[in-house]
Order: C-alpha cells, then structure tokens, then sequence
C-alpha cells in the first residue's frame, strides 16, 4: 500500500503531467549528474576550478530576482487569522485560481520529489517537508540548504506528518506567479518563479510561514533568526539569538572575526537566518539552526565585513545573478573589495560597462553549506539544541536608539521587539530615514495574525526557566555630520561581550526610560580609537524623541485594533509614562 508521502506525490504527477518522476536521494552521484545536466543545457555556467573548485553561476530570468511579496499570500479560513500585514486569499478561491497554473505545468520535464529535514538530522524538534519541483537548481540549492534525500525518507516513514510543497517553473510569467501557503492544511503551493525565497519552499515558506503558524499551536517559536556563541577567555560560551530587518548586517554577526580575538573573545556561528526555539525538558529556551546551508546577499561581502563567508565559498557554492571575470572565470560583485581587473560578464550575461548599471545585481546570491564555514560551531548540530540566554532585536537607526539597551524583563523585552524598525537607504528607496515597521524581522514572514504572534511571544515567557533577557543594538548612529559613530563589523564584539557581562550581573548600567544603558566604562573600548564626545552621543536616551516614536509606534499598532494584547497596550503607556516623568524632570 502506498504511504501518504507517496500518494500525495501521485496526485501533483496526475495535476501536472511530468515527463518522469525522479525521488531525489541527496547523493553525492546524484548532484554530479544534476550538475552535469545544468552545465550542458545552460542553467549552470562553471567557474574557475583552480579558484572556486565545483562552484557554479546560475543566471535567473531578469523578471525573477527576488522574493515577491505582493504575490505572497496567507491562505486562512477567515481574513482576520492572516492578519493586516498579510497578503490574504481564501483557501478555495487560491486553488481555484493557481491550480489551472499547475495543471499541465510539467509536461516534457522531470518531476524531482525532495524529502528534506529541517533541523538537525536527529534533533526531536526537526521537521520534515516535501518539495515536488521542475527545477534542478531547485534540487541543487535544497542539496545544500537541508538535510535532503534519503535521510528524510527515513525519518518518514510511514508517517504523514510532513508539509507537502508544490512548485513549478511554470512559464515564469509574473502575471501567472503565487506563492501560496495554507498554515491550518501545512500546505505550500508557489508556480511562476525559480528564485531561492520562493522556490525553496523549505526556507521562508515552510521554516517560518507555516512554521511559525505550528509553532504557536504547539507551544515553540519560529523565529527570523541567527544563533551565535560568544566565546569568552574562560572557554565559556554564551549564547544568543538575533533578529535584524534586512541591510543590518545580520549574516556578518553571525559569522564575525572578533576584534577581542587576542583577549580569548570568539564568536562561533550556529545559524545566519532561521531559529526554532523549544522550551527544554530542563526548563531553558533551546535552538537550533532549521536551515543547513547560507543563502546570502553577494553584494557587500567581502574580507572586511565578513573573511569568514569569503573563505567558506572557495567551492562547492552556488553563486546566482553575480557578474563573473571575463577570461578569469570568478565571480565578482560591487563591495567584493577589489576592482575588476578584467573584463566583466554582467548577472545577464551581457559584456559590462561602468554606464550599464551595476554588474551583479543588487540581490544577488551565494548558497553554501553551513560547515565550509570557518566560524561554524561545534555545537551547531547538536540534537537538543543550544541555550539561549539572550535575544538581541536590532534596526537601522541614525538618531534614535542608543547603541545598545537591555528591556526590564520579558513582557517589556517582547514590546521592544514588537516596536522593531529600520529606517530606509537612499540606494534602496530614494529617500533617507524613512521608518520601516518590522516588528521582530517578521513581518514577511509571520504565517498568521501579528497580533497573535505578539500574544505568543508573552506566552513563552512564563514557561521558560531563567528567560533570556533581551537586548537591542543598533550599529548605525551617524553624527551630526550623517558620519557612522560606531565602526560596526568586528567591533560588534564588545557589545556582545556587554550583553553576556550583563547576563552574568558583572556590568554597569544607566536606568532610562527604555531600558538600561551601558554606562561607558563597562564597555571594553581599548584598542578602540573613539572620542568620550562620540561615545555619550552613542549612548545617549533623548526623551523628546522617543515620545515622538511611542506615538509613532502607537498609530502602528491601530492597524491590530481589539486584536491587540492588551499587555503591549500597557508597555506603550509605561514608556509613556516613563518618557514624561523624565522631561519634567529635566525641565
């Protein structure tokens, strides 16, 4: 008799007419030949094997270049359960619509059916999905960033616990492309595009999305996440947990070469991106990375902001939209480090000149396996998962927030998260300092109403022993002359060596209206060339302005109207509170 995995794959084969099925096994043998395949109809371009040893550039359709997020749609029951910051469609009108899309979508192609693990190969909180594809660099990508194949299969079994995710290429229309996730089904349909957050349906879709959505109904967190360690002199690791909006360097935390090396301070990577939190047997919050690869922005990274990435992708890489040396055959893209020596082959494939636009484009990718990584933990696998003791939320702002601050407890820690935002780029958007809302990194990413998502959050906290205390940093303060007041990159470090001093109860700090601020001589600053001047101005509270953002983070919340916790409601009126207490004080 045919188990649930295999029934269900009959059924996408009937809709969609592929040419052959092939189950993926996740070998060795079988990527070789995928490879060679790719290479021989276009889909891979080899680069230079001296250099980068079985690394590849895929160039996507310049129409699929990113994660689509007005075609992203939660498919729920009722509206209300997606919440206002979803896309929301009902479940029978989406398939009505996209199943027309799949039908047929497969004929003269192969079908790849991918069983995947989430999580560590062992681990009790892992989870297993199934992606159904048309696309090799799909099965190709899934390779590095799961634990896919045979292995899956066997965690299986019989079962029919695993969240099933159909994809095609389709014809790569963006008026034919959805990305469809039904949380109460567990169920992910995306047709129409072949780039990575919308085609690796175990990333966003499954390990947040509908993740997220399980997460809450069984009693853990799924979070936007990356997991480090900090590495103390002692050989006592402290470990934490952070959330940034996208462009605040979230990858280069997690994989930072320490400016405190010398003085025995290390940080080991866990993850860059997605954690699943569990409250252990023993009462402690517990994560693992679900992901087993990185899937990173290209631009930007280099030996300066992250030594540790550029030496992981020397092979076994996929790289996708980057531009490539014309004779040499290496990738290349704006921020590497280093000028083009050579012609370039911009991310189309067209000859580049300097008034052509950029050469990579501005999205574009590396996938790597976690454990090319020299920064990669020893820990990172571990089946129970590592202790959290602190979460860090983190944004982009030039005046506002101090350089770092710890909440007053949980409820108040998850009402900082809550209040997250990024203030915009000019490179981005056109204009400067425009504030975007992203409560815990989430808000693309959240599979069910946010106001839920913050009740859950506030849940947690009592059934944790010991709760994390949490934390906000924010590397991007700019002085009057709109100059960085902070150098960032490894000298992240002594703020984290700040929080973990913190969490053993050996560091000073200032009592303000939003939490409390190191006072300046418990940062470790030696070796540091920065002024007493630049160091107040970094950790300065200004009441005014932060009324001003309570009153901006208030008219956010309207949008969850009765939905919203009332505890959030009372943290907003504290910080009030508190905020007016000090400018009469003051005055």
């Amino acid at each position: 008799m045919a188990t649930p995995v295999e029934q269900w794959v009959d059924e996408c084969a009937r809709l969609m007419k592929p040419a052959k099925t092939v189950w993926c096994d996740g070998s060795q043998a079988e990527n070789d030949r995928l490879v060679d395949e790719m290479l021989r109809d276009g889909t891979y371009v080899a680069l230079n094997e001296k250099t980068h040893q079985r690394c590849y550039l895929h160039r996507s359709n310049p129409n699929d270049v990113a994660r689509t997020e007005n075609l992203t749609f939660i498919c729920t029951r009722t509206k209300d359960a997606a919440g206002p910051t979803n896309n929301w469609m009902a479940p029978q009108e989406a398939k009505d619509k996209v199943r027309p899309l799949f039908d047929g979508a497969m004929k003269n192609r192969t079908m790849y059916v991918i069983p995947y693990i989430l999580g560590p190969e062992k681990s009790p909180y892992s989870k297993v999905g199934v992606e159904v594809t048309d696309s090799p660099y799909v099965v190709a990508s899934m390779r590095i960033m799961s634990r896919m194949g045979t292995a899956a299969l066997h965690r299986l079994g019989s079962s029919d616990d695993f969240v099933p995710g159909m994809h095609s290429l389709g014809d790569l229309s963006p008026d034919r492309r959805f990305i469809l996730h039904f949380p109460e089904e567990k169920l992910i349909w995306s047709v129409g595009s072949g780039y990575g957050g919308n085609a690796l349906l175990g990333k966003k879709c499954f390990a947040l999305r509908i993740a997220s959505f399980m997460a809450r109904e069984q009693g853990w967190m799924a979070e936007h996440m990356l997991l480090l360690g900090l590495e103390g002199p002692s050989g006592k690791t402290t470990y934490m947990a952070a959330a940034f909006p996208s462009a605040c360097g979230k990858t280069n935390l997690a994989m930072m070469v320490s400016s405190l090396e010398k003085e025995g301070y290390r940080v080991k990577t866990i993850g860059d991106d997605i954690a699943w939190m569990h409250v252990a047997k023993d009462g402690t919050l517990r994560a693992v990375n679900a992901e087993a690869g990185f899937f990173g922005v290209a631009p930007g990274t280099n030996l300066k902001t992250n030594p540790n990435m550029m030496t992981a992708f020397d092979h076994d890489t996929i790289f996708t939209n980057t531009a490539m040396t014309a004779v040499s055959r290496e990738p290349w893209w704006e921020g590497i480090g280093t000028e083009p020596h050579e012609d370039l082959i911009d991310w189309k494939g067209q000859k580049w000149t300097p008034g052509s636009g950029p050469a990579a484009h501005p999205n574009s990718r590396y996938t790597v396996a976690a454990d090319q990584s020299p920064s990669i933990s020893s820990h990172w696998e571990d089946p129970e998962g590592i202790p959290i003791s602190a979460i860090i939320f983190g944004g982009r702002r030039a005046k506002l927030a101090p350089l770092v601050y710890e909440a007053r407890d949980w409820n108040h820690g998850v009402f900082v998260g809550a209040t997250m935002a990024s203030e915009t780029t000019a490179a981005a958007t056109g204009a400067v300092g425009v504030s975007r809302r992203d409560p815990m990194a989430m808000i693309p990413f959240c599979g069910y109403n946010m106001a839920d998502y913050f009740q859950h959050w506030l849940d947690m906290g009592p059934k944790i022993k010991n709760a994390p205390k949490i934390f906000h940093v924010n590397w991007f303060r700019k002085d009057s002359n709109g100059k960085f007041l902070w150098p960032g990159f490894g000298e992240n470090v002594r703020v984290l060596k700040w929080i973990a001093d913190r969490i053993e109860g050996c560091a000073a700090a200032t009592d303000t209206p939003i939490g409390f601020v190191p006072t300046p001589s418990s940062l470790t600053l030696d070796g540091m060339n920065i002024s007493r001047e630049s160091l107040d101005e970094l950790l300065s509270v200004n009441s005014s302005d932060w009324a001003q953002e309570t009153e901006a983070t208030a008219k956010f919340f309207e949008i969850f109207g009765d939905r919203l916790p009332q505890e959030i409601t009372n943290q907003q009126k504290a910080l009030s509170d508190r905020l007016a207490r000090t400018t009469v004080a003051a005055k």
